[in-house]
């Protein structure tokens, strides 16, 4: 099994212990997140160091070690990206499973299992990107917006359009359902890992903010901003942001 294979079956597979968890009704609102996250963490965590002993891992549910930052190979992992959101019995949350190699996101895939029939998108089965609109739609937090994603669409013409997990977002772009993904409200380096790898596999623009790259398997995990868009808008994102300063 490939790589990527093994991301896509991992993230499928968790995505279904997730929705078997939420439909066994034995959990609500919190309770749900965390039970979710800790049985998809369980299962993710042991199939990578069964499959891959030699790699690195890094999961928002573990305890870190940092030792992982010596590997070439580090899996980077979120059970369940947008706990809230699965918590609410909501759609837009996701699960991350993503490979960095010698610091770049090279493989991945995001299972959407919140969706009807589930969907995962990955790195090794790309499809053509839709149409874009003409009017660029920003993808933006529920709850709160980054200043830099609301000007930005203000002086484009855009629409914000809020939505859960940052995975739900990166792959709304994948899928056509927008054209912009700009954060920086703060993240850290398994919100982003799978998604830019299937998006830059798509044949979208990723980058930070200021256009720089982004480097994963940092001791410090904290990733501040991201910018994943459809690649002819990312030099004129690029530019408005820096003009904000």
């Amino acid at each position: 099994m490939t790589d990527a294979e093994l991301a896509a079956h991992l993230a499928e597979v968790a995505g279904r212990i997730l929705i078997e968890v939420r439909a066994s009704g034995m959990f609500e609102g919190k309770a749900l997140g965390k039970a979710g996250d800790a049985t998809a963490n369980e299962f993710l965590c042991h199939a990578i160091r069964a499959a891959r002993p030699d790699d690195g891992l890094l999961s928002e549910e573990e305890k870190d070690n940092t030792e992982r930052c010596a590997m070439e190979r580090v899996w980077i992992v979120d059970p369940v990206d947008g706990t809230r959101e699965y918590g609410e019995q909501r759609g837009d949350w996701a699960v991350h499973v993503g490979l960095a190699i010698g610091g770049e996101a090279q493989v991945g895939a995001v299972a959407l299992p919140g969706l009807d029939g589930g969907v995962v998108l990955r790195s090794d089965r790309t499809v053509p990107l839709a149409e874009a609109a003409p009017r660029p739609r920003f993808l933006v937090s529920r709850t709160r917006p980054a200043r830099e994603a609301e000007e930005v669409c203000g002086g484009m013409g855009g629409e914000l359009v809020p939505m859960g997990s940052a995975g739900a977002k990166a792959m709304a772009v994948v899928r056509g359902e927008a054209e912009i993904y700009l954060h920086s409200g703060g993240q850290y380096e398994w919100d982003s890992c799978a998604p830019v790898a299937v998006a830059a596999a798509h044949g979208l623009h990723c980058s930070r903010i200021d256009g720089s790259p982004i480097r994963y398997n940092n001791a410090d995990t904290y990733l501040p901003d991201l910018l994943i868009c459809r690649p002819e808008l990312a030099e004129d994102v690029l530019a408005r942001v820096a003009a904000l300063g």
